[in-house]
């Protein structure tokens, strides 16, 4: 089979249409319907349901998931054996959120490296939906986020707990969002708690979806903003930033998602380490 028609499947699955999955493969609509009409033609069953608002897997569709995710992860771990880099025995590949490879996976790195050091690692930074994406189809064996989704054949743990809090270039700063504050999207679990603590909130003049692009701003140019306590210890002990007491605290967890059944050595390793490092790290 074409593993080609078994990963657009996958991406249909996750976008949840056809056109969504065009935009996501950079490809038309009528690509997609094309080569769905064919992997059905090939399997003799009708995987979708369509629909004006979307798609819905069919009985003989969930059935055929799991061999389209096994079958995408077999050929592209194919792939990285025959294209391990010369002088190393594996590779590894691990995505994460760009704010939690800040002070976290960089510092697992170099601790990975000492105890597999003929393990080459590929490094992927990317927003919840691309690592999953990767994840499901192999291109990434270990995934670091805020917000994973449930996927057959994947295990999902809670890895640390984020304790965000609000801080200031300012040193006595109101515990309310003011013309300074930089929203910084830490997902929608934070954006619920955020319209909890301060409903009259109705947007700031900068918002931003990677943390370290906010941070890099108020640092350079004052404010205010969310940021993990982990990430701003530094620049508190400098006297660059200041906590503001009287704004309240949100907690925010961090997930380690990778393969459920582990038969790797060097993923093993890379699970565990990574637990360590980020106990270390809270």
């Amino acid at each position: 089979m074409d593993t080609e028609l078994a990963r657009t499947f996958l991406v249909v699955v996750a976008t949840g249409s056809f056109v969504n999955a065009a935009e996501r493969l950079h490809v038309t609509q009528s690509t997609v319907s094309a080569r769905i009409q064919r992997l059905e033609d090939a399997l003799g069953a009708e995987l979708f349901v369509r629909n004006k608002a979307g798609t819905t897997l069919t009985a003989a569709g969930q059935q055929f998931q799991r061999h389209a995710a096994a079958l995408t992860r077999i050929v592209e771990q194919a792939r990285q054996e025959i294209g391990t880099v010369s002088g190393f025995s594996d590779t590894l590949t691990i995505g994460g959120r760009i704010g939690l490879w800040e002070d976290l996976l960089l510092r697992w790195l170099p601790t990975y490296a000492a105890l597999a050091p003929t393990v080459a690692v590929r490094a992927l930074i990317g927003f919840e939906d691309d690592l999953m994406q990767a994840l499901i189809e192999g291109r990434a064996n270990i995934g670091v986020m805020y917000a994973p989704q449930a996927r057959p054949g994947l295990k999902i743990e809670t890895l640390l707990e984020e304790r965000l809090v609000m801080v200031s270039t300012r040193p006595k700063a109101p515990g309310e969002p003011e013309r300074d504050y930089i929203y910084v999207d830490w997902g929608p679990e934070f954006l619920a708690h955020h319209n909890l603590a301060f409903p009259n909130f109705s947007g700031s003049a900068l918002s931003v979806n990677i943390g370290w692009l906010g941070l890099q701003h108020i640092l350079a140019y004052g404010g205010a903003g969310y940021f993990p306590v982990r990430l701003i210890r530094e620049f508190e002990l400098a006297g660059k930033l200041h906590r503001v007491a009287s704004a309240p605290e949100f907690r925010l967890a961090a997930y380690l998602c990778f393969p459920a059944k582990v038969e790797s050595g060097p993923l093993s390793l890379a699970v565990d380490t990574i637990r360590r490092v980020a106990a270390d790290a809270v």
